[in-house]
């Protein structure tokens, strides 16, 4: 569809480039014998040059390509009027290329309370620039303090707020796996968690956003940018995705679990429990630990399905460990619920871009 609509630009800019051409004599329309003014033929060649430009713009997926299709459509139509009877099939046109550019405009404003949103933390944030030393692990269980020094953090600069990238798929449950990809700002010293997702269900363009931002979280899932399809605020939230912003810890900022706010219980050799404490919030996990000292599952008893609105134990799986801005980080995991009839991997995620310590927003967003 998207492809279709910037053929549909693009051929539509090529009709008011024929008449353009027709009004100063340089091409004959045989059907069509009234004059054009000059003018009015310059302004026909406005239309083609901001119907260009929208194609482009689109074609290289930037969110405002609509401001220029909204101003090539309404010099379009101020002069199909004038000459109905030979151009009101424009209309048409001009009408489909109106409803993407509500669908455009939608997304933007969707997207744009994303980017708003970290903008301002942006605004407002100091690094240390400290580093993370050997000292500083010593109150840790032996095992997480092996995880971290397996990652590389040791010596690196201490993360206070990182950014991911993820391709992957989600479903639910009975129903197909639908493609997504994701963006995110993890913030640590004042958490915050700001995931956007893009993603197409069954055949049409939808868009999450999770903003994790106590005292508050919330989460909108809409079709085409503009139906929610998903819309959750409720106070379950903010302790489901406390949970998710201790697993982004645990999974891709190691050195940060020398947070003072993660409280620790060794369990076993391998295994060790999580319990991060902020404001009014306390959740726990459980780590699981290979021999080698990966981490390879993430547990924990405190995450809400909101779909369902109860509590149910909630792991990420992962695997495929790759270096990352020069940290150790496992590249693939799987998102699972552990329903009373067996487990229910509802998400999989392949880990695209990591940056540690931004300064302004990265990616598409810049």
């Amino acid at each position: 569809m998207r492809v279709a609509f910037l053929l549909l630009l693009i051929l539509h800019a090529v009709v008011h480039l024929f008449w353009f051409a027709h009004a100063f004599g340089w091409v004959e329309q045989e059907y069509f014998n009234k004059v054009i003014p000059p003018m009015v033929g310059f302004s026909w060649f406005l239309a083609a040059f901001f119907l260009l430009a929208s194609a482009i713009l689109l074609g290289k997926g930037r969110l405002n390509w609509f401001h220029p299709a909204l101003i090539g459509v309404l010099i379009s139509q101020m002069w199909i009027f004038s000459a109905w009877e030979a151009t009101k099939l424009g209309s048409l046109v001009n009408l489909i290329i109106l409803i993407g550019v509500f669908i455009g405009y939608s997304k933007s404003r969707f997207e744009g309370h994303f980017q708003e949103d970290v903008q301002a933390t942006f605004e407002n944030l100091l690094l240390s620039g400290k580093r993370l030393k050997e000292k500083h692990l010593k109150s840790l269980p032996n095992v997480v303090q092996h995880y971290i020094r397996r990652s590389g953090a040791v010596g690196q600069p201490k993360v206070e707020n990182f950014y991911l990238e993820f391709d992957g798929e989600m479903r639910r449950q009975g129903e197909a796996w639908f493609r997504f990809s994701s963006r995110q700002y993890n913030f640590i010293p004042r958490p915050k968690r700001l995931f956007f997702m893009k993603a197409r269900v069954k055949g049409i363009s939808t868009q999450g956003y999770h903003s994790y931002q106590p005292p508050s979280a919330k989460m909108t899932v809409k079709a085409l940018s503009i139906y929610p399809v998903v819309k959750a605020d409720s106070p379950e939230m903010l302790q489901t995705e406390t949970v998710t912003f201790l697993n982004d810890l645990c999974l891709f900022a190691p050195g940060a679990l020398i947070d003072e706010r993660i409280q620790w219980e060794t369990l076993d050799e391998f295994r060790v429990k999580a319990i991060f404490t902020y404001q009014k919030i306390q959740i726990s996990a459980v780590l699981f630990f290979n021999t080698e000292g990966d981490l390879v599952d993430f547990h924990s008893e405190d995450r809400y399905d909101i779909g369902q609105m109860k509590f149910l134990p909630f792991s990420t799986p992962v695997k495929e460990y790759r270096v990352f801005e020069g940290i150790r980080l496992p590249s693939y995991g799987e998102a699972t619920w552990h329903y009373p009839d067996g487990p229910f991997v509802y998400g999989k995620f392949k880990l695209k871009t990591v940056r540690y310590n931004q300064t302004e927003m990265t990616g598409e967003d810049s």
